[in-house]
């Protein structure tokens, strides 16, 4: 029965990357102004035969219960916290590098100030620049 529920659940995914796609499709057409209506009905089909598996798995038991907001903000999702199972290599955490000293703050920081008098650039737009500032 495991099996069975495997490949059903198989199946489910599969069919869901093809009906996004086909999704995908259909918008892709309706933004060119083209006609979608065979694909939305292959969509649809998708749709019959993806309630059919769903069914199925339900009625083997695999259903699959989904969470609300609320339990899916409880749930401890990091990885990070898990114990390694028995033979499993144990994970090193990040080890933070040297950094600055929190209470020192640096003392002054150099100011950088446009030249005022820049000298002529040798390329042709610096040097009409440059030329304009001459004349006047």
């Amino acid at each position: 029965m495991d099996n069975k529920l495997n490949e059903i659940r198989r199946k489910i995914r599969f069919l869901r990357a093809e009906m996004l796609s086909a999704e995908d499709n259909i918008r892709k057409r309706v933004n060119r102004d083209e006609d979608c209506s065979e694909a939305a009905v292959h969509l649809m089909s998708m749709r019959v035969v993806m309630l059919g598996l769903i069914s199925e798995r339900n009625r083997l038991g695999g259903e699959e219960r989904l969470l609300n907001v609320d339990e899916r903000l409880k749930l401890d999702v990091r990885a990070v916290s898990r114990k390694p199972a028995n033979g499993a290599p144990a994970r090193f955490s990040v080890k933070a590098g040297p950094g600055p000293d929190p209470g020192l703050a640096p003392v002054r920081v150099k100011n950088t100030r446009p030249i005022k008098n820049p000298e002529p650039r040798s390329d042709s737009i610096g040097t009409e620049k440059a030329r304009g500032r001459r004349e006047r």
